[in-house]
């Protein structure tokens, strides 16, 4: 049996989750093109990149019938995602407020060495005290400001435990912050990238990449440099908040040849397995010049609203053996079992370890509620429908020839 090294889900250690409630004060207006669009040029992530599970590529075919096997699907789908029971919410979120509880697990699986580290900060304003300049109270809804950064490491921990330890502080002591989160964020990392390389006591080969969640009040934003994930559970659908940097990519691919690198065998410079990452200085060269291992994260923002229920944040050991829709299906029906993140991300591990993943696994479940997620009802269509003499003909003619 393997041994689980849990993370409790706040940064003082003293068990349980915690909750913190969020009043509902003003927020700062969010214009749509900053939550969706963001720069062309630097985040190359916007709305049209969110990934529902993986649809299939041609929308312009729609199929009117369903087939026996499909029903089956269905009904396994709502007894595993419940749906039925509660009907959707509505979509007004003016008196959503966020409760945040998290829970996290790290194991080593096959691999010798764990090179993984992630650390849950559930308030802000408890962990830092009043001496850094957080956001008052009343600005955006006060009263609880959570943190979750998730790194995988390679070559060593230095790379990623100096991340962990500094990437915070880079954010908040940003100019940026809190108004401009994806300049302080995208700072943050190119700052945190530099100091590395200057630390002798550090091996500058040692590399990591970096995945961060920031959740002021209902505004959550996504930042990714490297090819763990974050996953948006929506009333039992997944929705990709980063984007994987594998080399083999193709706008990763097209960056990498731009700037005179080369992808061999799905490796940048046939040595490394992901297009962006902070540290690696032996592959990026002299610092100061741009080459084609970037630290650059991408970062995407949303508004969290009702109907989203959870998030999860994992290291590639748990996407490499199952698929976003998968995990999110998973969370969702152990949480209206026990409600408990912390069983949540245990049980992804668990389920990881038995899909023979080959890497070290880490995984972070938060939840915006403090209730267990509801079943969903879907809404019966009003118009009665029926065929004609002339349809059923036509259809028993094709069922004869089939």
């Amino acid at each position: 049996m393997p041994q689980y090294t849990t993370l409790t889900t706040n940064i003082n250690n003293n068990g349980g989750a915690k909750r913190y409630p969020i009043h509902k004060d003003n927020l700062p207006s969010v214009d749509e093109e900053d939550l969706g669009n963001g720069d062309a040029d630097s985040d190359g992530l916007n709305q049209t990149h969110l990934k529902i599970g993986k649809p299939p590529r041609n929308f312009s075919v729609i199929r009117h019938c369903i087939s026996s096997a499909r029903l089956a699907a269905m009904a396994q789908l709502e007894d595993e995602v419940g749906i039925s029971g509660h009907k959707m919410p509505s979509n007004d979120n003016s008196q959503f407020s966020p409760i945040f509880r998290s829970g996290s697990c790290s194991d080593k699986g096959p691999k010798r060495y764990m090179e993984d580290e992630h650390i849950s900060v559930n308030n802000l304003i408890e962990h830092f005290g009043e001496g850094v300049n957080l956001p008052s109270p009343g600005a955006f809804y006060g009263a609880s400001h959570t943190f979750i950064e998730v790194f995988d490491g390679h070559n060593g921990t230095d790379a990623a435990s100096f991340a962990k330890r500094n990437i915070l502080n880079l954010i908040i002591e940003d100019s940026h912050f809190p108004r401009g989160m994806k300049k302080a964020v995208k700072s943050a990392f190119i700052k945190a990238d530099n100091v590395f390389a200057e630390a002798n006591a550090l091996d500058k080969s040692s590399g990591t990449t970096a995945l961060t969640a920031i959740i002021l009040g209902r505004r959550l934003t996504i930042a990714n440099a490297g090819d763990s994930r974050a996953v948006l559970g929506k009333r039992g659908i997944a929705m990709e908040l980063s984007r994987d940097h594998k080399p083999n990519c193709s706008l990763e691919r097209q960056r990498i040849e731009k700037l005179g690198g080369t992808v061999y065998d799905g490796y940048l410079d046939g040595q490394l397995s992901v297009a962006r990452a902070l540290g690696d200085w032996h592959i990026k060269g002299q610092k100061g010049t741009k080459g084609p291992l970037s630290s650059e994260p991408e970062v995407q923002e949303v508004m969290l609203t009702e109907e989203d229920e959870f998030l999860i944040m994992g290291c590639d050991g748990l996407w490499d053996v199952m698929s976003s829709q998968c995990a999110v299906t998973m969370v969702r029906k152990e949480l209206m079992l026990h409600n408990d993140p912390e069983r949540c991300s245990r049980e992804l591990v668990k389920e990881a370890l038995k899909r023979n993943c080959c890497d070290n696994l880490t995984v972070v479940v938060v939840c915006f509620s403090s209730d267990p997620p509801p079943k969903i009802e879907i809404p019966r269509s009003q118009k009665r429908r029926s065929i004609s003499a002339e349809g059923l003909d036509l259809l028993k003619c094709v069922l004869d020839n089939t």
